[in-house]
C-alpha cells in the first residue's frame, strides 16, 4: 500500500481529533470540501469513527489517530546535522 491522496486525506482527518479529550468529537461540515467529506465517510466505513461526517473515534480509530499523530510529529521534527 502506498500513500495515495485518499490515504493522506484520511490521515489529515485523523490528525484533527483531540486525543486529550475522548468526549470531543469532530464534525466535517457539508461545505468542507469533497476530499474531506469523502475521507470522513471512508473512515466511518472502515470502523474508525462513529458517524459518516466524523463523530467520535472508535477504539480502532483512536489507535489509528494516535499512530497518525505520532508519525506526523516524528516526521516534523528537525533532524540534527
Amino acid at each position: 500500500m502506498s500513500y495515495t491522496p485518499e490515504v493522506v486525506a484520511e490521515l489529515e482527518i485523523l490528525r484533527l481529533f483531540n486525543l486529550d479529550n475522548s468526549l470531543e468529537g469532530l464534525k466535517v461540515h457539508h461545505d468542507a470540501g469533497d476530499t474531506a467529506i469523502a475521507a470522513a465517510q471512508r473512515l466511518h466505513s472502515k470502523g474508525l469513527t462513529t458517524l459518516p461526517d466524523g463523530g467520535y473515534l472508535t477504539s480502532l480509530g483512536r489507535d489509528a489517530a494516535e499512530h497518525a499523530q505520532v508519525l506526523l510529529t516524528i516526521l516534523s521534527e528537525t533532524v540534527p546535522a
